[in-house]
């Protein structure tokens, strides 16, 4: 006679039916060496951070899926700090889990430590939990946090440091970027700062912008809303341009008025750019902050 299949294993190992009737979100924390992606969205023929993941994700649960993510991040830039989301049907939830399971261990943990042998060694996804209700990776977040590293060092950089940092053996006046720095502050169209995309605003709310020296290294410390296209690195470049004394502190502030992309500075090189955090609302506010977001995107 033959035998009826059985329905999947939850978690616990105890039996239940599938549920097919919708979608569970997960919420992924992720950390990447962007030097040989050719940044996060997926791309045609090249290699992404996202197409990585998705490959791998979709080996997992036997269907394609995408991920979103907080940030798409530009080609060599890094994070440590980037969170995405993916749907995964519910009947393909159950792949992610081992037949048995040690007690206490998170619920995904299993599915973190597969994909750490599927993924290649240059991007890692650290933790993945159940999305709160309305949770959305991008729309959702509050604000992005990012840290641009440069070494004034005369050698140069640390070899374990140089896919990083950037070089710039030449002295810096911090305290006329912070000075600078400060003028850039708030909400503005930063249309000077950022790579035209067609029907994208480029008003920002810029939160922090503050460097600091620890002997040969300098960091910037950016955080805003959010970020339109090669913003932070273009920030960065116009700042060095007063910190090697080129431009004066008020040079910056003057380029708010601009309505393009300004031609008279260059971005900072991609590999000293790092996304270091993501912040989201309680969630009992991410539904609203997510059509706040769409909102304002849409302006």
């Amino acid at each position: 006679m033959r035998r009826r299949p059985r329905p999947p294993r939850t978690p616990t190992g105890t039996l239940t039916s599938p549920d097919v009737s919708g979608a569970v979100r997960l919420r992924l924390d992720i950390a990447y060496d962007g030097t040989e992606f050719a940044g996060w969205a997926v791309q045609a023929g090249q290699r992404t951070v996202a197409g990585v993941l998705d490959e791998a994700l979709s080996t997992v649960f036997r269907t394609p899926v995408r991920l979103f993510a907080a940030g798409r991040t530009d080609t060599g830039v890094h994070a440590t700090g980037q969170v995405a989301h993916v749907d995964i049907p519910s009947a393909a939830v159950t792949h992610a889990y081992p037949r048995t399971r040690r007690s206490g261990d998170p619920e995904f943990l299993p599915l973190v430590r597969r994909l750490g042998r599927l993924l290649p060694t240059d991007v890692r996804v650290r933790q993945i939990a159940r999305a709160a209700a309305g949770f959305d990776a991008r729309f959702s977040a509050l604000r992005r946090h990012y840290v641009y590293r440069l070494s004034t060092a005369p050698y140069g950089v640390d070899p374990q440091q140089a896919r990083y940092v950037t070089v710039w053996p030449r002295a810096l006046d911090v305290d006329a970027m912070n000075a600078a720095s400060r003028n850039l502050l708030g909400l503005h169209d930063f249309a000077a700062f950022c790579r035209h995309r067609v029907g994208a605003t480029t008003i920002r709310d810029l939160q922090r912008l503050e460097w600091t020296r620890d002997g040969d290294q300098v960091t910037a410390h950016v955080t805003a809303d959010a970020f339109c296209w090669s913003m932070v690195r273009s920030l960065v470049g116009a700042l060095l341009a007063v910190g090697a004394g080129r431009r004066s502190p008020g040079w910056c502030a003057a380029l708010l008025e601009a309505s393009h992309r300004s031609s008279d500075f260059a971005a900072a090189p991609a590999h000293g750019l790092t996304l270091v955090g993501v912040d989201y609302p309680p969630d009992d506010e991410l539904a609203a902050r997510t059509v706040i977001t769409r909102d304002l995107r849409r302006r």
